[in-house]
């Protein structure tokens, strides 16, 4: 091989039934000739069957041919020539895909079917900063990504190794796909250093704040899934900035990161990955402690204790709770209304009616006073009827169903069209009730409406208050109503 010859990289559609046979099968082939191996005109090449993008990964089996059967073959039909001197990393990432758009989008696909991970995403972006002159080193699940893309790690790739730095081995296995999951969940808030010195504009923070709230409302539309790659790169890119701001600006980054970790940590528990959850709250806490602010870390602590709500962890919730609330009298009133009414659902799990009430009763009483501009935490002011639905939430819980079934009667009919996954979960939540009241007839009929709602919004919380709902109705499973509440949730249990 002559040093400094490149490589030729041809993609061609061949659709005519005389070519497919000698390539493997018709359809899109990629052909690569490499710059080693010449001997003379008829050194070798390797073909590969390529439907998408992703049919050309490396890992898949390659058929040998000789250059000039495949230049015979093709011909004038090549739809794209390209030739890289291999100069810096960009020849390795060389895929015939004719955008970022599309580069960023194989990418995404091939990690998702992987790893059956529905929230990893490439943006068009990043890839475009990948084939820049400097393209930083990728965080580690991005990394991976390209790993299963083109059979190499970054390093192999042309990216500058960041100094000091040694990949682990990768095991075989369900161990891998499980620390590959891990690192998915985590590597946004993960971002090795360093960054690059650069000016952070203040107006960042009212930009993402601005963003913050638009998050809030699509989470409501949309559930979990669309939204976590979204924010999570969000976040990210707020990390990077925080490491790099100055003075005031630097913390108003981290008060506004705190808000992005909780939200992420929301939405990882909306979609019923616990251990996501508790990771990014444990982020949101982390930031809230660097930004000083008293709020936050009090709101990061009711994080915390929404985590173990949904564990069933009453104690925890109420020593969580009372630790935000200790030297309160510091505290915005929306702060406070949120921790005694987390603390409530704690009392709820230790089956203490007196405490739920008390507490509940004293938010109410603090909830005219929610005048603040904070960009989180805003569920409060957002949701109507906030306080009756953790009443009644907590009644359920307490096996109060006619009590709860009321609560919920009224709650429903203030719910907005724009909170449908709110509503989901709410009609879940009275259908139990209406079980728990002895009335199982009226449980299925709410119940046909939130599984609507639960299959469109894939909000495994909602998944998880219909397995309660089945839990309830068991006294019926083998009479007509039992029946009909299977054929109900037979789409929900499809789906699941």
């Amino acid at each position: 091989m002559r040093g400094g010859d490149p490589e030729v990289v041809i993609a061609a559609q061949t659709l005519e039934a005389g070519i497919g046979p000698r390539l493997g099968g018709t359809g899109r082939y990629e052909c690569v000739i490499p710059a080693a191996d010449r001997v003379g005109d008829d050194r070798t090449v390797d073909a590969r069957p390529m439907e998408s993008p992703l049919d050309a990964l490396p890992r898949h089996g390659l058929i040998r041919h000789r250059r000039s059967e495949v230049m015979d073959e093709i011909g004038g039909q090549a739809d794209r020539l390209e030739v890289d001197t291999g100069a810096d990393h960009r020849g390795g990432l060389k895929r015939g895909w004719r955008s970022g758009g599309t580069a960023a989008r194989g990418v995404t696909a091939g990690r998702r079917a992987a790893l059956g991970d529905p929230h990893f995403e490439v943006s068009a972006r990043t890839w475009r900063r990948w084939e820049s002159g400097r393209p930083g080193w990728p965080r580690e699940d991005y990394a991976v990504a390209l790993h299963s893309a083109f059979g190499r790690w970054p390093e192999d790739l042309g990216f500058s190794v960041p100094a000091g730095w040694i990949r682990a081995d990768h095991q075989e296995g369900v161990a891998e796909v499980n620390r590959r999951a891990f690192v998915s969940v985590t590597a946004a808030a993960l971002t090795a250093g360093p960054i690059a010195p650069r000016h952070v504009d203040p107006a960042l923070i009212d930009y993402f704040q601005q963003q913050l709230e638009g998050h809030y409302r699509a989470d409501m539309l949309l559930g979990p899934h669309d939204l976590i790659g979204t924010v999570s790169a969000q976040y990210e890119l707020i990390d990077r900035l925080v490491r790099v701001a100055t003075g005031e600006t630097r913390r108003g980054l981290l008060r506004v990161g705190a808000a992005y970790a909780a939200l992420v940590g929301w939405l990882y528990q909306d979609a019923g990955d616990l251990g996501g959850a508790s990771f990014w709250r444990g982020t949101t806490q982390e930031i809230a402690m660097r930004s000083r602010d008293r709020h936050l870390i009090a709101y990061s602590l009711v994080n915390q204790a929404q985590v173990r709500t949904d564990l069933g962890d009453g104690h925890g919730v109420v020593d969580l709770c009372e630790a935000a609330l200790d030297g309160s009298g510091q505290l915005a009133p929306k702060v406070k209304v949120m921790a005694l009414q987390q603390q409530a659902h704690g009392a709820s799990l230790i089956n203490d009616r007196a405490a739920v009430d008390r507490l509940i009763d004293q938010a109410d009483g603090l909830l005219a006073r929610v005048d603040d501009d904070l960009p989180w935490g805003n569920a409060c002011r957002r949701t109507p009827c906030y306080l009756e639905v953790q009443r009644a939430t907590c009644y359920g819980r307490l096996g109060l169903g006619a009590e709860a079934d009321s609560l919920w009667r009224q709650v429903l009919d203030r719910v907005p069209a724009t909170a449908r996954r709110d509503r989901g979960v709410y009609l879940a939540r009275h259908a139990t009730a209406a079980a728990i009241a002895q009335e199982p007839d009226h449980a299925v009929a709410i119940t046909r409406e939130a599984v609507l709602i639960a299959v469109d919004t894939g909000s495994e919380r909602m998944r998880r208050e219909l397995t309660t709902l089945r839990h309830r109705m068991s006294p019926w499973h083998d009479a007509p109503v039992g029946h009909d509440l299977d054929e109900v949730l037979a789409s929900v249990t499809a789906r699941g």
